[in-house]
């Protein structure tokens, strides 16, 4: 049973760019789960959690700035997946900063097992934690733990 609150917490999904390949791009590192399976899995739990979800999947950079900086408005929280933007983008780091939204940073693969370059996100630092290598259910993990972040501060 899901316990009750005020108001239903509102969370944007972000996928970066090349998830939309998901499926069949390199199944070997991402699996074989399709973006769509990952959204309605995303859906599914968000409503036996009793939270409320937007889902984006941009492939530009200046597309995901653009929505970070406007999310903080309207939602509680960002879950995202920034890709190999994970390891490039000061701007999508800054952003996140400067709003200061909740955001967990998921990732399909383990990034630290992966080539070297993979190895340091310019997100972490600014994120609440980042879940990596549980495949698609890194999201669901990520989505679990930033909505119990989300709870712990309305108390």
């Amino acid at each position: 049973m899901v316990e009750e609150f005020t108001s239903r917490l509102r969370i944007l999904v972000i996928h970066g760019p090349n998830l939309q390949l998901l499926g069949v791009r390199e199944p070997q590192i991402y699996g074989t789960t399709t973006l769509e399976k990952i959204n309605s899995s995303l859906h599914r739990l968000a409503g036996d959690l009793g939270v409320d979800v937007d889902i984006l999947a941009l492939n530009g950079e200046g597309e995901i700035v653009t929505e970070i900086g406007a999310a903080a408005e309207r939602f509680d929280g960002l879950l995202i997946n920034p890709a190999a933007y994970t390891h490039t983008s000061v701007a999508i780091r800054d952003a996140i900063a400067a709003t200061g939204i909740p955001t967990v940073e998921v990732h399909l693969s383990n990034i630290a097992a992966r080539e070297s370059f993979r190895h340091e996100s310019f997100i972490a630092p600014v994120a609440v934690g980042q879940l990596c290598g549980f495949g698609a259910n890194s999201y669901l993990l990520g989505l679990r733990a930033l909505v119990e972040h989300l709870r712990g501060l309305e108390r």
